[in-house]
């Protein structure tokens, strides 16, 4: 029986002071993961990792970084790696503002291009060789659906969104001989801070409720519900484990049925 088990691997997980990013720890945690978080808040960081499962003995850590500053992302996780072997790299952070593509700035496509694969990519580079030396990796990034089918008012994220899938896709293709997979998980309309903020932006734009935004939006879903961010991580961790060994390239979406792809 192919085994879930990750005791004696570390972790980093980027976005993991809440929401998805957190539920990802915690259900790594439980395999048996030593997870160390990443978010630029410190105080924020403390409390995720008294929430993390700590009975195969295992000890997590964090580091503080701003996925703003790449240059700062990669000194951080620099130090880190050259003291210590990565296995698992759950690569996440918080989306773009919403509004059409027409009206965005350069500038925001820079910024979010720099958030998110830049320092998806710095990272990675960082850990590979610890994963190459180890003959086992797992690299997850936490996107969207939109990778799949544009999603209306996300141009910056559907544009950087694709950007991420393509480069993952690519980096698979390069890690798959020495034993280290590459997938990506998208999440559909899950119950996070940056599903409220999405539903907020239409409510102002639209003049309908809260309360009206979110049923039309359920009602796109066949599960007819939001997801929850402990559903994402159990995907999460599936791929994390040896038995997720040969799923390699892939890009899964996690909505309840919405995407209108195969």
């Amino acid at each position: 029986m192919l085994s879930l088990d990750l005791t004696g691997k570390t972790a980093l997980v980027g976005g993991s002071t809440q929401g998805i990013g957190l539920a990802s720890a915690q259900a790594l945690a439980s395999l048996g993961a030593a997870c160390i978080l990443i978010s630029r808040n410190e105080e924020k960081l403390l409390e995720a990792v008294k929430t993390l499962d700590v009975k195969a003995g295992q000890v997590h850590g964090y580091l503080v970084a701003d996925y703003a500053n790449p240059d700062n992302v990669r000194t951080v996780v620099e130090g880190f790696v050259q003291k210590n072997a990565v296995h698992l790299l759950i690569n996440n952070s918080g989306g773009p503002a919403a509004g059409p593509v027409l009206l965005a700035k350069p500038e925001e496509f820079l910024q979010a291009f720099n958030q998110h694969l830049i320092c998806n990519h710095i990272i990675t580079t960082l850990v590979v060789p610890g994963m190459k030396a180890a003959g086992y990796g797992r690299i997850i990034n936490i996107i969207s659906t939109s990778v799949k089918i544009p999603l209306n008012g996300l141009g910056v994220s559907n544009t950087i969104r694709g950007a991420v899938a393509s480069w993952a896709k690519t980096m698979a293709n390069e890690l798959g001989q020495f034993g280290i997979t590459v997938n990506n998980v998208l999440p559909g309309a899950t119950s996070t801070e940056r599903l409220d903020a999405i539903i907020k932006n239409k409510s102002a734009k639209t003049g309908a409720s809260l309360e009206a935004v979110e049923k039309a939006m359920m009602e796109e879903v066949p599960a007819r519900r939001f997801g929850k961010p402990e559903e994402i991580a159990a995907v999460v961790a599936f791929l994390a484990s040896p038995a997720a060994g040969y799923v390699n390239g892939t890009s899964i979406p996690v909505d309840g049925g919405r995407t209108g792809s195969i």
